[in-house]
């Protein structure tokens, strides 16, 4: 392989302002608590809700991987002194199967004139001679002013990289006068250009226009900023953390972010400030300007990743699995005094595969397959009817912990519920909470009962409901936490999540795979066509007084063909 094309990997956290704000009914989170953030760390930390194989550090604040020379390595934004945001590092960890995780000194905190006061997020690329440089967001006085800067390994000798050093030809990026510089952040991984030259893409606005800068440069030291955005879009607000990288059109391996072929499409993702969701758009990279494809919606009711509580996410590509991966964080759904008492908050959701779907319509993502590594006790089910009101518990695995997944089928459309025309079609969650899993359907709903207690008082139900337009089949998948706990604590925030599923029913059937871990209920519809991640703390549905059901509340009958259920073991530390 070309030194030059040597596959491009990265390293993300996600960068954080400096407002208070609520959003969609939850705390941002990256509120400033400056009478918090220097909090002594508790003594003890509440383990309720914690997660047994999704990663956290044992304690405190996180919100971020990079694969070189046979290690993955995740540097994440962490609060060494709370469990709110302030104090931020650049904390590290490394892993040879993304599961199970070594803790290592923190690589990269705030020590020079230009990061002053806060070291916010960036990407990794690998130069030439096979040598990582890690961009990243350097805020340089209090005024919020925002640089970007570069770090690389004081020894590549060293095969986990422990120690970073900041050259003090920082900073290599500074804001024209064009450009507001307290919305400035998240250089993107870097990809070659066919004329050898580098470029990348920082994220910022103008006014309500979201905006992703690009710049180019020969060396990697010296960047010109190009005199038109890669891409920019009306009224979305300032644009954090994008993403850019090639898909393949037909084939199934991931791509190395500077391919530059005929048969690719490009991906650009954002994560939206203002809505604290993010979107996407499959379109086409030429001349330096990406063009979104003409049946994407480019703006807040776009294609979402996840349509749940996920956020600060970005793609690498593995080179060792020749395989794009994508890693996304969830913040916390209680409230800031909840996270402080129980000493922690935020987590990394798994990794997920991410390839482009058949139709070349969206992405589809499926969980990596090293987390079938954990699966222990299994327990099946085949050709189970499920009648209306009825419900089957899924016995003998650890429901709190687990890995569940079920196809369901079902013999006739017919019954599907007429698509009321006043309905939003771009605002799912509205409509999963107006028809919620209690609520009797005609197809549906049907799906799981996660970590639900004995008797019904706590449950997260996911599940799906058919809808006849016109024509056509609408599918919604739901994933409501407003039935998720007992406790109603200030500044929780238990929303019905949805998205519509983009299928052909032809064959009449439906899949779902949902990961389990105490607090977090990872779900994947139609192999991974949506999406869907929430946070819950049950006070009853909790280590082995947690329950899981099969259910179906629609008047059609539908059968589970096949269900998986696994319980998932903690994964170890990583061997030396």
């Amino acid at each position: 392989m070309n030194s030059l094309t040597t596959p491009v990997l990265w390293v993300f956290l996600s960068s954080l302002a400096l407002t208070t704000f609520i959003i969609n009914g939850a705390e941002a989170s990256h509120n400033l608590y400056m009478h918090l953030q220097s909090s002594s760390p508790p003594v003890s930390v509440n383990q309720l809700h914690r997660t047994g194989y999704h990663f956290q550090p044992p304690r405190n604040w996180i919100n971020g991987p990079m694969y070189y020379n046979g290690i993955y390595h995740l540097f994440y934004q962490y609060n060494p002194k709370g469990a709110v945001w302030g104090n931020i590092v650049w904390a590290h960890s490394v892993s040879k199967d993304l599961i199970s995780w070594k803790s290592l000194p923190n690589a990269i905190y705030p020590s020079k004139p230009f990061d002053k006061y806060g070291c916010w997020s960036g990407s990794a690329t690998i130069l030439p001679g096979n040598k990582p440089v890690i961009l990243y967001t350097g805020i340089v006085d209090e005024n919020n002013t925002q640089v970007q800067n570069y770090a690389v390994p004081a020894n590549l000798s060293d095969p986990y990289l422990r120690e970073w050093v900041k050259p003090d030809n920082n900073p290599l990026i500074v804001a024209d006068k064009s450009i507001n510089k307290t919305a400035f952040r998240d250089p993107t991984t870097a990809w070659l250009g066919r004329d050898g030259h580098w470029r990348l893409s920082i994220g910022g606005r103008r006014k309500d226009r979201g905006i992703a800068y690009l710049y180019r440069s020969k060396d990697f030291m010296h960047w010109v900023k190009a005199k038109h955005p890669l891409h920019s879009t009306a009224r979305t607000g300032n644009w954090e953390c994008p993403d850019f990288f090639p898909v393949s059109v037909s084939g199934k391996n991931g791509l190395e972010t500077s391919v530059m072929e005929p048969n690719v499409k490009h991906v650009l993702k954002v994560s939206l400030d203002v809505t604290r969701y993010e979107y996407y758009t499959l379109g086409t990279y030429k001349n330096d300007k990406y063009i979104p494809d003409t049946n994407m919606i480019d703006g807040w009711n776009g294609l979402r990743y996840d349509y749940g509580n996920f956020y600060a996410s970005k793609s690498f590509f593995d080179p060792s699995k020749n395989r794009r991966i994508l890693w996304g964080w969830a913040n916390e759904s209680s409230s800031t005094a909840d996270d402080i008492k129980k000493g922690w908050a935020g987590i990394q959701l798994i990794p997920r595969t991410i390839l482009l779907d058949s139709s070349g319509k969206q992405l589809v993502q499926w969980p990596i397959e090293e987390v079938e590594t954990l699966r222990g006790k299994k327990v099946e089910l085949k050709n189970q009817k499920l009648v209306k009101g009825q419900r089957v518990e899924i016995k003998g695995i650890t429901a709190a912990q687990a890995d569940v997944d079920v196809t369901f089928s079902f013999d006739s459309l017919d019954k599907a519920e007429p698509f009321d025309p006043s309905w939003d079609r771009h605002d799912a969650q509205k409509l999963c909470g107006h028809k919620g899993s209690t609520v009797q359907g005609g197809l549906g709903p049907f799906g799981l009962l996660t970590l639900a207690s004995k008797k019904l008082e706590e449950y997260t139900p996911v599940f799906f409901r058919v809808f006849k337009d016109q024509d056509k089949y609408l599918v919604l998948m739901c994933s409501d936490a407003s039935r998720s706990t007992l406790r109603n604590g200030a500044g929780a925030y238990r929303p019905s999540f949805a998205g519509f599923v983009d299928v052909d029913l032809t064959e009449k059937k439906l899949s779902l795979r949902s990961l389990i871990d105490n607090s977090v209920v990872e779900s994947f519809g139609a192999q991974g066509k949506t999406c869907i991640s929430s946070r819950v703390y049950p006070t009853l549905a909790v280590y082995n007084n947690a329950h899981l059901y099969a259910f179906n509340n629609g008047t059609q009958t539908v059968k589970i063909d096949s269900l998986n259920a696994w319980s998932m073991n903690r994964p170890l530390e990583m061997n030396n």
